[in-house]
């Protein structure tokens, strides 16, 4: 779908960029051994899994091969309130098909979703729903709030013709459904989230599922969260540091591939693509630095998310009305339980993995 507010848009890296990446890593002189012998992974990604992908990057990571499968569905940027957008837009061939945003949080990128938009809008089976797939990419700017990302994307759904339409979401994503899904509630009508950061009512007695999941969300809170105590206070620092050092948004971004997932994910060959990809994006976009804004936009003002994750989804004006489903992953940040989550929303459907 295309109109003059639409424009076609094609991943198309110069040459000259992706030799210079090439180059710059080339250069790159890691220390050779751990800073700190025997550290493993106490102070941080071991050092092993730190070069291990930087061989990869200069040896073996094909960055054409990648922007061609990027290129395999269709790209499209559009203005909304004078801010280019851009999306994927996979479009199924049913016409009975429903329309899903899609939307991701950091380190993640629009090819977060790249495994799965096809097979949404495609399935292999004729009897399956078939979903028009939306993917923006997340803006960042000064003074920019998780709450205008939330009004745009609704302003590109129907700019597409969706007047309604499912979301999908999770990590910072999940604020941006949060807000359709309790202020838009004409057009957003299903939501599914892979992270709703909620608490369980004082006094229970937890369960083995939350026990489990309560020692996780503790250990991130505790041992994880450096980055994002840097982020939301000094995104200057870090983003100049990062914007030009590919093995430095390797490491930074990298880390929460390595901390967020569950281990034997992290042995699929895809994995290593998954982590080169995304720093490769952040190198040639030179949108590091807008990509952690969100950390700190959304932590100083009335209705800051990130100091009061918990706190924030039990307030009235932000439970979610429609209807609600959400998956705990173990591995995730801070995975919670269907007694904590059911108290932010209409939850209609819950699993654990």
């Amino acid at each position: 779908m295309t109109s003059p507010e639409i424009r076609p848009f094609r991943i198309d890296v110069p040459a000259e960029e992706v030799e210079r990446l090439k180059r710059k890593l080339r250069d790159t002189r890691l220390p050779g051994r751990p800073i700190v012998p025997n550290a493993g992974s106490s102070y941080g990604p071991t050092y092993q899994w730190a070069e291990n992908l930087y061989k990869a990057w200069v040896n073996d990571y094909d960055w054409y091969s990648v922007q061609a499968e990027m290129n395999q569905v269709p790209h499209y940027i559009t203005a909304i309130v004078e801010i280019n957008i851009h999306f994927v837009h996979v479009r199924a061939k049913s016409p009975n098909a429903i329309p899903l945003l899609m939307v991701h949080g950091w380190p993640g990128s629009f090819w977060e979703f790249s495994q799965i938009w096809s097979r949404l809008s495609c399935p292999p089976n004729d009897k399956e729903i078939s979903f028009h797939v939306v993917v923006p990419s997340m803006p960042g700017f000064s003074g920019w709030t998780l709450r205008d990302t939330a009004r745009i994307f609704d302003k590109l759904m129907k700019r597409l013709g969706y007047n309604q339409y499912m979301v999908q979401c999770g990590d910072w994503g999940h604020f941006v459904g949060r807000e359709l899904a309790s202020q838009y509630t004409n057009s957003c009508r299903l939501i599914h989230c892979n992270f709703s950061s909620s608490s369980l009512p004082q006094g229970v007695e937890y369960t083995e599922r939350e026990k489990e999941v309560a020692h996780r969300a503790d250990d991130w809170l505790e041992n994880h969260m450096g980055y994002a105590v840097c982020m939301r206070t000094r995104p200057h620092t870090i983003g100049i540091a990062l914007h030009d050092n590919p093995m430095g948004i390797l490491m930074w971004a990298g880390e929460k591939y390595n901390e967020a997932a569950d281990p034997k994910a992290q042995e699929q060959p895809f994995w290593t693509k998954a982590i080169l990809t995304t720093a490769s994006l952040y190198y040639f976009t030179n949108c590091i630095m807008p990509s952690i804004l969100c950390y700190y936009e959304n932590a100083y003002h009335e209705n800051a998310y990130h100091e009061n994750f918990a706190e924030f989804g039990l307030r009235p004006e932000n439970r979610i009305k429609v209807s609600f489903g959400y998956t705990s992953f173990y591995w995730d940040t801070e995975p919670s339980s269907r007694r904590a989550v059911e108290r932010t929303g209409n939850l209609v459907f819950y699993r654990d993995m």
